[in-house]
């Protein structure tokens, strides 16, 4: 059984990627820039990602909801933050912030919360709330003091958190051990970009280090739009992966910082305060304990 499903991953894999690969190689056929990107395109619009499948909730035998924190920092986890400057990269290749962004202001995905517990749906007006701050410094005020139909754009700034300002993404997903395959899975839920708040970005005044969830995507519902978007393969960029491959395969560093437990699924740090040293080890002390379940369930 573990051989066949290693065969069917493969297969999907392969043909998950040759769309790409197909691209690489019209670059060697084509004659004009025009023809670069029109790769059979019947295939690409019929391209859908591997579907998750059913899961009867009688086939879970155990299950642990967990929150973490990406860190775009480690090496490992910069593929979802790069390309950060895209004038010179073809329209498939954008960062992960970029992708979502994009697609949501497109109608593209719809499914977006205010927070993990998807209770309060966003729009894309209210999330550019979020994203955009405008000052006006105070010779724009007395200009308008003495007319108030006076020209003041020179003394507006606008700033606005863009690809390069996510420093990381906090993802929800659930494990659990399907009885049936006698495997313990995981299962993406939703994911959020993370950064500072645009009110104290680029402001010496004020000195805040808090690191804010944007909005959260409900993964379900973005993970066509994930597909399509890839992801360059340093090893072999003609075999390029997509958002939605990488992040169903885990491929990527979390640390835990929240699990479901009866004390209102509070965050690590609300419980031990000794500083982020400990809060690491407690981490990585839940990441082994939901890892060793699978052992635990195998009675000899």
């Amino acid at each position: 059984m573990r051989k066949l499903i290693g065969i069917v991953i493969g297969v999907s894999i392969f043909f998950m990627s040759s769309n790409d690969m197909f691209s690489q190689a019209n670059v060697l056929n084509s004659s004009t820039v025009a023809e670069i990107d029109e790769v059979n395109k019947v295939k690409e619009e019929s391209d859908k990602p591997l579907e998750y499948g059913y899961i009867d909730q009688r086939d879970i035998l155990w299950a642990r909801m967990t929150w973490e924190y990406i860190d775009l920092n480690e090496k490992v986890n910069m593929l979802l933050y790069y390309p950060i400057d895209t004038l010179d990269i073809k329209k498939s290749r954008r960062s992960l912030y970029d992708t979502l962004l994009n697609n949501i202001r497109k109608g593209k995905i719809n499914e977006i919360y205010e927070t993990s517990s998807f209770s309060e749906k966003l729009t894309y007006n209210t999330i550019q709330d979020k994203l955009l701050r405008i000052d006006t410094a105070s010779g724009g005020y007395s200009a308008l003091n003495e007319d108030p139909n006076a020209d003041i754009s020179e003394y507006i700034d606008s700033i606005s958190i863009t690809a390069q300002d996510i420093q990381g993404y906090r993802v929800k997903g659930l494990w659990y051990f399907d009885k049936r395959l006698s495997e313990l899975k995981y299962r993406l839920l939703a994911l959020a970009p993370v950064a500072k708040d645009v009110q104290t970005m680029g402001r010496d005044d004020i000195q805040d280090d808090i690191l804010l969830s944007l909005f959260w995507v409900f993964m379900p519902d973005a993970r066509d739009i994930l597909h399509r978007t890839k992801v360059f393969n340093e090893e072999n960029p003609a075999f390029s992966i997509s958002y939605d491959l990488l992040l169903n395969a885990r491929k990527f560093n979390g640390l835990i910082y929240r699990v479901d437990n009866m004390y209102g699924n509070r965050d690590v740090n609300d419980y031990i305060k000794e500083g982020s040293f400990f809060q690491v080890l407690e981490a990585e002390r839940l990441k082994d304990k939901i890892r060793n379940k699978e052992l635990d369930m195998w009675i000899y």
